[in-house]
């Protein structure tokens, strides 16, 4: 999935271009673009937690925090009912799938269908968002 969401309006008459066998049409569009860049503060839904990072997805981009880039007070856990987390047990604070969370964008990267991204949580007023 791409971060480009185009609704089309009117399409205009074709003009041969002469010599090329093809045509023009003129298109009116509004588009909402969603283009992430380094640094940014967002907030994403977590998807996977295991034991390398957190997988997180922001609207159409998908993001991946490594274990490194949490803040070493948070542990993963394995064994809990709700399933894989890190959690900070001195604060009561628990990271799991489905949970909101706020990260910083520290790298992307753009294929053709798709937008990838590394995040951390390793900055003030980031992690869970309650």
């Amino acid at each position: 999935s791409s971060g480009i969401n185009a609704e089309y309006g009117h399409i205009g008459n074709g003009v041969i271009d002469q010599g090329q066998g093809s045509v023009n049409f003129p298109v009116k569009y509004k588009a909402i673009v969603f283009r992430p860049f380094k640094g940014e503060v967002v907030d994403a839904i977590v998807t996977e937690v295991n034991k390398v990072g957190i997988f997180c997805a922001v609207g159409p981009l998908s993001c991946f925090i490594s274990r490194h880039s949490i803040p070493a007070d948070m542990e993963h856990n394995a064994d809990t009912e709700a399933g894989e987390c890190y959690q900070n047990i001195d604060e009561g604070i628990v990271i799991q799938k489905d949970d909101e969370i706020r990260l910083k964008i520290i790298g992307t990267r753009v294929d053709a269908n798709d937008i990838f991204a590394v995040g951390s949580l390793m900055d003030d007023f980031l992690g869970l968002v309650s």
